[in-house]
């Protein structure tokens, strides 16, 4: 891919949610845009795009997360209100739960954020 071009203009490359899963770099499409599981890596090991300079939208993350919280404790709630289930259950089942889809929340929302950057200095 060439440099400037983004993996979304090159036909059959992945949408966000497997971006984000990946963690696939908006230069050149390798599976570097994460160094931790939820934290972004400094920079791209392949291409060395400078990510840290595209992620500024930082300071909504806890947004997203209460949001994200809001609808985990609604659906434990309604959950909880349907079935009744034991607490241990409850434990076993809403802390993967709860640990995943923030994971996987936060790395949506930082790869969309850094491909919307990554477009626009583009332009």
């Amino acid at each position: 891919m060439a440099p400037g071009e983004s993996p979304k203009d090159k036909g059959g490359q992945p949408g966000f949610v497997s971006a984000a899963l990946s963690g696939l770099c908006p230069r050149c499409g390798a599976k570097t845009l994460f160094a931790e599981p939820a934290g972004l890596a400094d920079q791209c090991a392949n291409c060395g795009l400078d990510i840290l300079a595209l992620e500024r939208g930082g300071r909504f993350v806890g947004v997203v997360t209460m949001l994200l919280a809001l609808v985990l404790i609604i659906a434990a709630l309604a959950v909880d209100e349907w079935l009744r289930p034991p607490l241990w259950t409850t434990f076993l089942f809403w802390g993967p739960v709860t640990v995943g889809s923030v994971v996987f929340g936060l790395r949506f929302y930082k790869t969309m954020w850094v491909y919307h950057q990554y477009e626009e200095r583009a332009q």
